[in-house]
């Protein structure tokens, strides 16, 4: 007797299931808009902070014209220094999830170019084995 074990594979998902066609399709839009709102407040975000660093700057000016304690005029311009690095930090994840964005309309589109019309074949004839995605490809 052997000790190999025959793998079974795990069963297809049902036809309109949560892994169809169009709830993949419908879960890389949802994704492309999340990544869009992800990237818009990003730079909301930036131009906060970076507004914010100038205010910092000109307080620490001001201060430093006031002959307030240095320390504190030092702690003034970290902060302004800390926004600064938040600011170019959010750009850097807004540029990611810019790309996130266009990963996932590229694939959406990808996805919609190779199985829709095999969709549309099942829909129309359900009763009709189709084949794989793939099968009718020319190389």
């Amino acid at each position: 007797m052997s000790d190999i074990v025959p793998y079974k594979a795990p069963p297809l998902p049902v036809k309109g299931g949560k892994h169809g066609f169009l709830a993949l399709a419908a879960k890389m839009t949802t994704l492309a808009a999340a990544a869009l709102s992800l990237k818009e407040g990003l730079w909301v975000l930036k131009h906060r902070m970076e507004k914010n660093a100038d205010h910092h700057d000109r307080v620490s000016e001001m201060c430093g014209e006031a002959q307030v304690e240095p320390r504190f005029t030092g702690l003034i311009t970290d902060s302004a220094t800390a926004l600064r690095k938040v600011a170019e930090a959010a750009a850097e994840v807004a540029g990611a999830a810019d790309q996130m964005e266009v990963n996932s309309r590229g694939f959406c589109d990808a996805h919609k170019t190779e199985y829709q019309g095999i969709y549309e074949a099942v829909k129309a004839r359900p009763d009709v084995q189709q084949a794989k995605p793939g099968f009718y490809r020319k190389r």
